[in-house]
């Protein structure tokens, strides 16, 4: 039987979070008083509380007012008033910018408060465009950021490093729009930011290649890695979650061609972090990894991938060496130390993590060539897939499991 790697070309399916919606018991007693819904969030408007050093009472007083404002704008707007951008300041009064005498007194008369600006938000979103453009042209490495800001009737450009030459020639094109470009020197450089669930799709160095991803770890110095099928890693790629890089491949024991082991680790980037909870596609609750301990031959097992979701068995056998059969017509390549299950798997899942219980096993490496399995489980009688333990894998590199 033919067996082949668990990384693929094929179409992945799309996750989605799902987070519980708020609700509010009213009681089924026939004829009895519903209680008064609140108007907003009460963890809403306890945040924004804090967050502005007020009290709750003034935090929804604050929101009343605003939307008592924005929407006596929309009625203006909808009537013909000309605006020229609209913000709220600090102390939560909404101004309208006009551009003639009767607009004004429109806004005016409605309760509003207006002004006259130098610019407005038309002319400052052409100033956005021409650096825009200038971006387009060549990455400003060194600037953080550039945007319309209304209140202060400019377009602001926050600058991380100014020594940097494409800073250099990105400032050089903003001075050329004088004083509607205000520069800030921040010091701060911005990343993405995510939370990624193992069996996520990740992508290959951006590109439609993809594997699914495994269990973060950490080493003695606290530094973060995602533990993964070797294969995944091969040629140390970047990878990529919803189109932003969130690791970068660091070491793999798999080659092409030859006798490997299939596990690899990949340093994640700063700002991103590989979530505690494994994600089921929505089969299932996520269940938290509590642990990594090494299950039983016999032991019930399940596994989250970007193409099959999540589909479960039981493990077979520990200490499997495998030849695969690469898709792309090169050399076969042996490969040591593997578990067998009977976990459906398919291309692209590879990676994907591996649970029994709320311990974590393993990274799914491979299966039999052409097998089908049902997304989220199903009838998979007579299917098999073979996983690199976890546990190999994190005292080979000496890391330590991170668990929930």
């Amino acid at each position: 039987m033919a067996i082949n790697l668990r990384k693929g070309l094929i179409a992945g399916i799309a996750v989605s979070a799902v987070v519980p919606a708020v609700l509010w018991a009213t009681g089924s007693s026939a004829g009895a008083a519903q209680p008064q819904q609140p108007k907003y969030q009460p963890e809403m408007v306890s945040v924004l509380a804090k967050t502005l050093g007020i009290d709750e009472r003034a935090a929804v007083a604050r929101l009343d007012r605003e939307a008592d404002q924005q929407q006596k704008l929309t009625d203006l707007t909808r009537g013909g008033l000309r605006v020229d951008g609209a913000f709220v300041d600090a102390s939560g009064n909404l101004t309208v910018n006009t551009t003639d005498a009767p607009s004004a007194a429109r806004a005016r008369s409605a309760g509003l408060a207006v002004r006259t600006p130098a610019r407005g938000e038309a002319e400052l979103n052409r100033v956005q465009a021409r650096l825009d453009a200038a971006a387009s042209r060549q990455v400003p490495a060194g600037v953080a950021s550039w945007s319309v800001d209304l209140a202060a009737d400019v377009v602001t450009v926050e600058v991380s490093d100014a020594a940097k030459p494409q800073a250099k020639a990105f400032l050089a094109e903003a001075a050329k729009l004088g004083g509607a470009v205000k520069v800030v020197s921040t010091g701060q450089r911005l990343e993405t930011q995510a939370t990624v669930y193992p069996g996520s799709k990740m992508n290959i160095n951006g590109g439609s290649g993809y594997c699914s991803v495994g269990f973060g770890a950490r080493n003695s110095s606290g530094t973060q890695y995602l533990v993964s099928a070797g294969h995944c890693i091969a040629g140390l790629p970047s990878l990529y979650f919803n189109g932003s890089a969130f690791a970068k491949g660091t070491a793999t024991r798999f080659a092409l061609g030859s006798s490997s082991v299939d596990m690899g680790v990949a340093k994640i980037n700063s700002g991103n972090s590989i979530a505690t909870t494994v994600g089921t596609w929505g089969a299932t609750t996520n269940p938290a990894v509590r642990g990594g301990t090494k299950a039983s031959v016999g032991s019930s097992i399940c596994k989250s991938g970007a193409t099959t979701g999540w589909t479960c068995g039981t493990i077979k056998a520990y200490n499997v060496t495998v030849t695969y059969t690469d898709q792309n017509g090169g050399p076969d390549t042996v490969v040591r130390g593997l578990a067998s299950s009977s976990v459906c798997t398919m291309g692209g899942d590879s990676g994907g993590a591996y649970i029994s219980g709320n311990q974590a096993q393993g990274m799914t490496s491979g299966g039999p060539t052409g097998q089908q399995c049902t997304f989220n489980g199903g009838n998979q009688s007579g299917k098999s897939s073979y996983f690199q333990p976890l546990s190999d894998a994190l005292s080979y590199y000496g890391l330590t499991l991170n668990v929930g």
